[in-house]
């Protein structure tokens, strides 16, 4: 159902930024297992090796880094980001079994290793494309917040929860609360 405006999407990549209009990460999943997670290309292609010279001007505290204007986001990238369609190819990972609808949200393996005790129990179910991070507020929430929330759904997990949550996301995301 969605293959045309992921073709369209793909399309508007490769004209106006070029290759690749995929980006790979690994991320950590079930039990710890890495995959590799997959979204369009929001950023510029070295976007990695600029990274050092960003972290002091991070809008939010912990391992990953948070910009409000991020320089290395393509003005493609910037819309997709905007309406959550970079996220779009991770339905893929869905359908590999990497990930599920709802669940905790996937990190890469730096922030993982910021994880410890009770709160690796975030790995007992996989990861998702929403959550509750993503519909209390995405990048608004701290990361060590972020990681209660996941521990908070993995503990109190039921297929109601679940639903409610796909419901929630939409409004958020339309709304394009949290979204840079």
């Amino acid at each position: 159902v969605l293959s045309p405006l992921l073709l369209g999407i793909a399309v508007v990549l490769r004209v106006r930024e070029g290759a690749p209009v995929l980006f790979g990460q690994t991320r950590v999943g079930l039990h710890g297992r890495p995959f590799q997670m997959y979204k369009f290309r929001s950023m510029v292609p070295d976007a990695e090796s600029l990274l050092d010279g960003l972290w002091s001007q991070s809008e939010i505290v912990g391992p990953a880094i948070q910009l409000d204007k991020d320089p290395r986001v393509t003005k493609t990238g910037w819309f997709l980001r905007r309406y959550s369609l970079d996220e779009l190819p991770q339905l893929w990972n869905v359908l590999k079994g990497d990930m599920s609808l709802v669940g905790p949200r996937p990190l890469v393996p730096e922030e993982d290793s910021m994880v410890d005790d009770w709160a690796r129990g975030r790995l007992d179910l996989t990861p998702g494309l929403t959550g509750l991070w993503q519909v209390l507020g995405r990048t608004s929430i701290p990361f060590e917040d972020m990681v209660k929330l996941d521990y908070i759904y993995v503990a109190n997990w039921s297929l109601w929860g679940d639903v409610r949550l796909i419901l929630r996301t939409l409004p958020v995301v339309l709304k394009r609360d949290g979204a840079n």
